[in-house]
């Protein structure tokens, strides 16, 4: 009866979260994200473990809503199906289809095709596994254009595996071979016959010749071609939508994991007279994916690798290996670049820029420096170690020009800094949405002082204080350049409860 009603709830999750199909688009994404993946050890989906800082479903979602911009979007789910959905959230021309039993991939694209009407439809159908966190909108793009020029009914992405054979756990590509069983030249050398997994080739005889039939010809291999063979499938495909339908549902489950595997698909389709292809892409990292944390954890460097090779020129970053800066705020880096004048940005060992974050001239980020949410930073502004800048949504965070925070300094919630403004070690500012705080220009703030919900006028020097829901300004008549608030602490409460040892 849970389990029912566990699988209802998810049922009705999936409506709730689904755009209806577009019948006017005439490209359709599946994106499989229905496995957990033991492997990878952890509570959390497969799909949702993150790389540079985004879960590795909504990076191929990216892509692809970028590559095929036109384009209806079916993210297959299965376990953890709630915490998928919800990560992806709800988008336009996107549909969440559930796979409730975890039966292959051939499994999960019948059930992506179900509320699909194929007497409605006639465009083209790309599948993308949704543990390729590094599949960019450039693959996706080339792979469209490739497919389009090749006029064939299916083409599959390919990559060639770089490792150790013995550790290519992936499904080779079989191609037909320069001379047939006879040993007659071959006419269609080079053309994808069929794809077989790992598992099943390592099941085969390896005193025995695997034979198959490519257009009445037969053809020949050892196991152990079979496992040297480096070409691999990467799991991305491109199917004209009728042969599609067609020949989905007539994929057998005879193999070791009695599952239905989408590669069976190109046996089918040249038995049935259709065209197969393969390509490769450029970058061979795009095709990654993974069953554990190491292989993970290769990726997220990757990301970070090419993220640095898009910045390294433009601003100054101290350590390649331990940064992070979101891609939206690169993408804003990168246009500030083009007005060509010199940002002399500066980002410290360790430090996190978030999404929404929007940097300026001359600021210098140090070491573990953390910022996320709308902050918005003046020009010629120095943010020192350990600082910690942060707001909600709905929130922001506004430094001025020439502003200084200082080393440990926590800055929260609905905050204005205003210009020359010093923060100094040990300050914590806080601002919530009905009680924001606002410092004014050249307002200095040192020693153990919390602030929260105040206003602070100009030229207002502050130590030692806790400040709450207060308004500081200079008094009438007060001459001084700076007038200087120190140890001011509220009424304690409850000191009844505090006595002597």
């Amino acid at each position: 009866m849970a389990e029912s009603t566990g699988t209802n709830s998810i049922r009705n999750l999936v409506v709730s979260y689904s755009s209806a199909f577009d019948y006017k688009k005439k490209e359709t994404v599946i994106i499989l994200a229905a496995g957990h993946g033991k492997r990878i050890k952890s509570k959390t989906s497969k799909m949702l473990h993150k790389i540079w800082e985004v879960p590795t479903v909504e990076r191929v979602y990216n892509a692809c809503a970028k590559g095929l911009s036109d384009s209806n979007i079916v993210i297959v789910v299965g376990i953890k199906a709630e915490d998928v959905i919800k990560s992806v959230g709800k988008k336009d021309s996107v549909m969440f289809a559930y796979q409730e039993a975890q039966n292959g991939t051939g499994h999960a694209v019948q059930i992506a095709l179900e509320n699909i009407s194929d007497k409605k439809y006639n465009g083209t159908v790309y599948v993308f596994p949704g543990d390729m966190g590094l599949i960019n909108a450039a693959t996706v793009q080339y792979f469209k254009q490739e497919f389009e020029k090749s006029n064939a009914d299916m083409m599959v992405l390919t990559g060639m595996y770089e490792g150790e054979t013995n550790e290519n756990y992936y499904g080779r590509i079989v191609r037909v071979p320069a001379k047939d069983a006879k040993g007659a030249k071959s006419k269609d050398n080079g053309k994808v016959i069929e794809i077989l997994e790992y598992k099943d080739i390592l099941n085969l005889d390896s005193k025995k010749l695997y034979k198959i039939k490519y257009k009445k010809k037969d053809y020949k291999f050892t196991r152990g071609e079979l496992l040297l063979n480096r070409e691999f499938n990467s799991g991305v495909y491109a199917f004209k939508f009728k042969p599609l339908t067609e020949l989905i549902q007539k994929i057998q489950s005879n193999n070791v994991q009695n599952e239905i595997y989408l590669t069976d698909l190109i046996n089918l389709f040249n038995q049935n007279g259709y065209t197969v292809e393969a390509v490769t892409p450029k970058e061979q990292y795009v095709l990654m994916g993974f069953n554990n944390k190491s292989v993970l954890r290769e990726m997220d460097a990757i990301a970070r690798k090419l993220a640095y090779e898009k910045l390294k020129d433009i601003i100054m970053i101290d350590d390649p290996d331990d940064f992070f800066i979101e891609e939206s705020v690169m993408d804003e880096i990168i246009e500030m670049d083009k007005h060509g004048v010199p940002l002399d940005i500066t980002i410290g060992k360790g430090v996190y820029v978030g999404k929404g974050v929007k940097l300026n001239h001359n600021l210098t980020l140090m070491k573990n420096v953390f910022l996320e949410g709308d902050i918005r930073f003046g020009k010629n502004v120095v943010v020192k170690e350990n600082a910690q800048i942060s707001c909600f949504y709905g929130q922001k965070v506004e430094v001025g020009d020439n502003v200084e925070i200082f080393w440990g300094d926590i800055i929260k919630g609905n905050v204005f800094l205003g210009d020359n403004s010093k923060i100094e070690s040990g300050v914590k500012i806080t601002g919530s949405d009905q009680c924001p705080t606002t410092i004014g220009s050249n307002v200095t703030i040192k020693g153990l002082s919390y602030i929260f919900g105040s206003q602070i006028e100009n030229n207002i020097f502050i130590e030692h204080s806790v400040l709450i829901r207060k308004k500081v300004s200079k008094p009438v008549g007060e001459k001084s350049d700076f007038f200087k608030v120190k140890y001011y602490l509220p009424e304690v409460e409850g000191k009844e409860a505090v006595s002597n040892l």
